[in-house]
């Protein structure tokens, strides 16, 4: 068994075996509907949001000021496929009374990072993954997001804090991958790194890494990875 690869070495075989699969959050989504589809996605599979996002596209309501004027009964109705919906609803509803308190969406995403992501947490149905999300993918600056993705696919290869700590999780790879990125000059700006690297993840984990039955065969990694295969083998452990 070669030794742990590099999260940087792990980035190119993600690149190289999912680029061309595309990612509804890159590169240049829309801002609203990125924060729509990170809070209806939570406890829920990406194509029940697709359905409620087309739902709320048909209506004309991807619009913060349309959504804020539709009635509760309305919002639900449109975000049921989503699952969970009244809370859903409520959780848009909190979104859009932060939106208003900053002056809209432009000026709450003209705050600094750290700031917004300070703002976003402190808002009701808003964890550190939907934070996150919003940070990286609707605002446009740095932010890892971390999810059970993440730890599913570096916990196989052997890497990680060995913990299920959102805070933890991201702190190690936070530092792991600025420090490798720093030391290879990386070209890529730190939020397109970021962005990236979380999107790949998610598809490697949707189309090989799978929680059950992952398909090694076909995964570029298999030769770094001490997970037991389809068959039950584990290849021969690290010397």
């Amino acid at each position: 068994m070669n030794a742990p690869p590099s999260l940087l070495a792990v980035y190119a075989a993600l690149d190289r075996m999912h680029a061309w699969r595309g990612w509804h959050w890159w590169p240049d989504p829309d801002p609203f509907e990125v924060c729509v589809g990170a809070i209806l996605v939570q406890n829920t599979m990406w194509t029940n949001v697709e359905r409620a996002l087309e739902r709320l596209r048909a209506a004309g309501a991807l619009d913060p000021q349309v959504m804020a004027a539709l009635s509760e009964a309305e919002l639900e109705e449109l975000v049921r496929p989503s699952g969970q919906y009244r809370q859903k609803a409520r959780k848009l509803r909190a979104f859009l009374g932060l939106a208003e308190s900053e002056g809209g969406l432009g000026a709450l995403f003209s705050l600094d990072a750290p700031v917004l992501r300070g703002r976003l947490l402190a808002t009701w149905g808003i964890g550190p993954e939907t934070a996150d999300c919003i940070v990286c993918y609707a605002a446009r600056m740095p932010a890892l997001a971390i999810d059970a993705y993440t730890m599913r696919l570096f916990g196989r290869l052997g890497l990680g804090p060995g913990s299920e700590s959102y805070d933890e999780w991201q702190r190690w790879m936070l530092h792991a991958l600025v420090r490798e990125a720093d030391a290879s000059a990386h070209p890529e700006s730190q939020r397109d790194l970021f962005a990236r690297y979380h999107a790949l993840v998610v598809l490697h984990c949707k189309h090989l890494c799978l929680k059950r039955a992952p398909r090694c065969g076909e995964c570029q990694l298999r030769d770094c990875c001490p997970f037991p295969g389809p068959g039950g083998l584990a290849p021969q452990a690290r010397g």
